[in-house]
């Protein structure tokens, strides 16, 4: 069957593209997902990503190779696997990033991608309860809900220990003022949860023009004899289909995956499709390179303060907020367990805040077994995460074999620069510093882990090798760029040297952002959509006048 355009991902941004590539009726858009519908209550009620954490049906639940600096673990990377990707499991942290990541994107070799450049996306995107304002807008699909007036109260206790701590508030992390301490917005509509998929994908279904096909595994992209992308070669239920593009196929399956897909196509690094026996297409040394993400550590404590622990872990708790969420939409059930936090320096030196924090009212730990569910622990407790924003090591993605249903090679390679290991100890004496503050001494009965005993560079950084984990943002493994060599993009977002193939997710970063991800993943995804219905009027424009050349020759 041929369409228009062929979306690979119904994730986070193929959601986006599908709705706005659809949306004049003049071109027939395919979207193709491997995962099924998101029609679960869990995928609606925020904190039902705790049931999806370890659900295979919905999860491709990877794992990274071994990690050479985090004592040789293999960390846990999930990734969405049904309609709305990653944005339909996660925890809904609304943080675009500091503008500076996105100059760097335009410094890198890529104009138009500076801050100034993409507010108007971000934007364009959002509806906030602020309205249309300098950096906020107001009727855009993905509902912002700020959790200042219903996050826990010992969350305010962090805020009065950041105060003390000498600590700067910040009212609005995507606002003016990126720095300080404060509490999060979250993407959710009236309780419930606004991803790309329920607000830009649900109301475009009807659409005659756009027709999405789920339990998909791409195996490939298909090109012709000019270094053309001309389709896809797909298994669905066991049956393998073809579906061919009239104008683009778009890649959005994510870092992992659409890095993993142009190598199994033939895009990539020459020795390595070499070694896996596939026919080279292009080749393009950065598929699959620069990998990044954010990894993080949580200090535990014990508290004589009252904290979600105590709400959510008795049974008869769990049914109360329950009864209190269908009713009201209301309660702990319609946020985010990340409710307070902030972004801060580490050093005096630093120009930029370089770490972020994450004050959790609720104490739990990742189950070593992938049958279990995120419990709180059996004491009123917290949690004090940190990650480093901006982290220099650099990772890749590789295939692991030549078929498709193979998972790729992750490598994260943490800690593999002086920069990155100086913000480990960083992180662990600024959540040292904040937790000695009197607000939080006074609700403090002790830290639990690591413990008083690790106070030295040398335990922190351990402490860090053997607990630290994902934050679950990867990205940068199809980086924008200008030079082939380097970047698999450009500026537009086409794969260098391949006519009518793009890759628009999160993937093309050249820099992580400092924050959540899925925020910057969705602008991509609204410029990339423009860019690419800009690019077929230009093409229609012209066709005309190529014609007449041809004729006049």
């Amino acid at each position: 069957m041929n369409y228009d355009y062929i979306i690979v991902g119904a994730g986070s941004a193929g959601c986006i593209l599908a709705n706005r590539l659809s949306a004049s009726g003049h071109y027939s858009v395919l979207l193709l997902e491997a995962g099924g519908k998101d029609s679960s209550f869990w995928f609606k009620i925020p904190v039902g990503f705790t049931k999806t954490y370890y659900n295979e049906t919905y999860n491709w639940m990877y794992y990274s190779e071994p990690e050479k600096e985090l004592d040789n673990r293999p960390i846990y990377c999930p990734r969405g696997k049904v309609q709305g990707g990653s944005g339909s499991i996660n925890a809904m942290i609304f943080v675009r990033g500091q503008p500076h990541d996105f100059d760097d994107w335009a410094a890198a070799g890529n104009a138009g991608w500076a801050f100034r450049d993409v507010l108007p996306y971000f934007r364009k995107l959002e509806s906030h309860p602020l309205g249309n304002t300098e950096y906020h807008g107001a009727n855009g699909p993905i509902s912002i809900s700020p959790m200042k007036d219903a996050a826990h109260p010992i969350c305010h206790v962090f805020l009065k220990g950041c105060d003390q701590a000498g600590y700067q508030r910040s009212d609005d992390f995507n606002g003016a003022q990126f720095e300080g301490a404060g509490i999060y917005d979250v993407n959710t509509r009236r309780g419930q949860r606004s991803s790309s998929s329920f607000e830009y994908l649900h109301p475009a279904l009807s659409r005659e023009n756009l027709r999405v096909e789920r339990d998909v595994l791409v195996n490939r992209v298909l090109f012709d004899g000019n270094q053309r992308a001309i389709g896809v070669s797909v298994m669905q239920n066991g049956v393998a289909r073809r579906f061919v593009a009239n104008r683009e196929v778009i890649l959005s399956a994510g870092a992992v995956d659409s890095p993993k897909l142009l190598q199994l196509s033939g895009v990539g690094d020459s020795a390595l499709l070499n070694r896996h026996r596939i026919a080279l297409v292009k080749d393009l040394p950065a598929v699959g390179q620069n990998l990044q993400d954010h990894l993080c550590v949580s200090f535990y404590y014990r508290s004589n303060m009252k904290t979600l622990n105590d709400e959510m872990r008795p049974l008869l708790g769990k049914l109360k907020l329950g009864l209190q969420y269908l009713l009201t939409r209301k309660g702990p059930l319609a946020m985010s367990v990340n409710q307070s936090g902030g972004f801060f320096k580490g050093s005096e030196k630093e120009a930029q805040p370089n770490l972020q924090l994450y004050f959790n009212p609720l104490s739990y730990r990742i189950p070593k077994s992938n049958k279990a569910n995120l419990e709180p622990e059996p004491y009123s407790g917290f949690l004090l995460a940190f990650n480093p924003c901006r982290p220099t090591s650099r990772g890749s993605i590789e295939i692991a074999s030549n078929r498709a249903e193979d998972a790729a090679k992750i490598r994260i390679n943490a800690l593999t620069t002086e920069k990155d290991i100086d913000e480990v100890i960083q992180g662990c004496e600024l959540v040292r510093k904040v937790m000695s503050s009197p607000a939080l001494q006074a609700v403090t009965i002790e830290e639990i882990s690591p413990g008083p005993q690790v106070n030295t560079r040398e335990g922190f950084l351990q402490y860090f090798r053997e607990q630290s984990g994902s934050i679950y943002h990867l990205c940068g493994s199809c980086a924008m760029g200008d030079d082939p060599r380097t970047s698999v993009v450009d500026a537009r977002l086409r794969v260098h040297g391949i006519s009518g193939l793009r890759v628009v997710d999160a993937s093309i970063f050249p820099n992580i952002t400092s924050g959540n991800i899925n925020a910057p993943t969705m602008m991509v995804a609204e410029k990339g959509a423009e860019m690419i219905l800009e690019d077929a009027l230009s093409q229609s424009v012209c066709q005309p006048v190529v014609a007449d050349m041809a004729a006049a020759a």
